[in-house]
């Protein structure tokens, strides 16, 4: 299983998904997967990696929360969580997700 986090750096919710990411891979015992960061640092970067905004998390390769139309640059990215908009998604959608890829 393949997890990326693409952020950048003024982005204050990367490190939030990072962390909620990490705690999804030990809930499921799979701790020693890692989660490759890709630091995104330029619009044609952002549009080339296909960055819709910060944090993005890809799951051997796609975005499962991804939008119908996303748009795609350097900014932040909110989420749709059980306990109302987010800046990463919960532990509980981490987790739905991972599932399948393992």
């Amino acid at each position: 299983m393949l997890i990326e986090l693409l952020y950048f750096d003024d982005c204050p919710n990367w490190t939030l998904a990072r962390d909620r990411l990490t705690q999804a891979l030990k809930g499921l015992d799979d701790a020693d997967v890692s989660i490759e960061l890709l630091q995104i640092t330029s619009e044609d970067q952002a549009q080339t990696e296909r960055f819709a905004g910060s944090p993005t998390i890809r799951i051997d390769g796609a975005d499962p929360f991804a939008h119908e139309s996303p748009q795609y640059g350097l900014a932040c990215r909110l989420y749709a969580t059980p306990d109302g908009v987010d800046g990463a998604p919960s532990l509980e959608q981490l987790v739905e997700v991972l599932k399948p890829a393992r």
